[in-house]
């Protein structure tokens, strides 16, 4: 809800006036930018929990620590990291497309592989925007799978969903973008070094 001054109590903005030592006055209640140094240290602790959360679902998915994945169900010991979500897709438009896809070796694989991919990336502060293309496509998969829009699943069933747009699928997709904008890798990572690499250098969405 936006908030408007009364057309008749609005007033007209002032140069500050500059203080004998040449500073400038900052109004009461003025609104500044944090530091650039405290900016980088919110984004590298933001980047590298986004990652933490990539890599344990790899982990877990792969392990089985029996999390959201049971024991004995791991990746490594025959399970399919694919088969359980995608299997159980019950609404949207995608509906049959997810359950042929589910389970596949194919799908196992870029899942897996994306998750690891893009864990590395954000840990280790690289290739952050090859992170946020590839992450904002798995969500945007996810997203659909889960099809928030939908009140009734395919049997009519309430679907329970909390909001008919907006998930965690969204925000993460959101989450890693603005990483990659904001040069995230630089603090706590290894985005400086990366980007004296030539070939980096000579392909700047490698950033």
């Amino acid at each position: 809800m936006a908030v408007h001054d009364h057309p008749h109590r609005r007033r007209a903005a002032r140069p500050a006036s500059p203080h004998a030592d040449g500073t400038a006055s900052v109004p009461a209640g003025a609104v500044t930018a944090a530091p650039a140094g405290t900016r980088g240290y919110v984004f590298a602790g933001l980047r590298l929990l986004t990652g933490f959360v990539f890599l344990w679902a790899f982990l877990d998915k792969t392990f089985g620590f029996g999390y959201a994945t049971p024991s004995g169900k791991g990746w490594i010991e025959g399970g399919s990291p694919t088969r359980g979500f995608l299997g159980a897709v019950a609404v949207g438009p995608m509906e049959s497309v997810f359950h042929d896809w589910a389970g596949a070796a194919w799908a196992d694989w870029l899942f897996m592989l994306g998750l690891l991919g893009i864990a590395i990336a954000l840990l280790a502060g690289i290739g952050l925007w090859l992170a946020a293309a590839a992450g904002s496509v798995m969500m945007a998969l996810m997203w659909a799978a889960e099809w928030p829009p939908a009140r009734h699943l395919s049997d009519g069933s309430p679907s329970m969903s909390t909001n008919p747009f907006v998930d965690y699928h969204l925000i993460y997709a959101v989450v890693l973008v603005a990483l990659a904008a904001a040069g995230a890798g630089a603090t706590w990572g290894l985005g400086r070094a990366w980007a004296r690499l030539p070939v980096v250098d000579r392909n700047r969405w490698l950033l």
